[in-house]
């Protein structure tokens, strides 16, 4: 779908999330991949999946994290988790009022 449509951002299929965040690793498995480094975007098969992810990459890269987000729906909605900032609720507003204006 997403080659008809001709995005402007990189995408590949499935594979582990160890391999989608490691470059090394990712050409060692798939020599074909199309990313020219490591994913930023990480697509889960379920909420407890999500959470428990985001949760340890989290944990790992004391990076920061905008999720989980809920697409598809036919109205907005986002979830706010445990121990999240002011920050991270501005973020998911954001997201939802943009998600309800399209």
């Amino acid at each position: 779908m997403l080659d008809q449509r001709e995005v402007d951002f990189e995408y590949d299929g499935e594979m582990s999330a160890d391999v989608a965040l490691d470059a090394e690793l990712m050409y060692q498995a798939y020599p074909l991949c199309c990313l020219t480094r490591p994913a930023n975007v990480l697509v889960m098969p379920n909420l407890n999946a999500t959470n428990i992810s985001s949760k340890l990459l989290l944990m790992l890269s004391g990076g920061h994290i905008i999720g989980s987000l809920f697409i598809g729906l036919s109205k907005p909605a986002q979830i706010a988790l445990m121990n999240v900032t002011v920050s991270d609720i501005v973020n998911l507003a954001a997201l939802a009022a943009y998600h309800a204006v399209r």
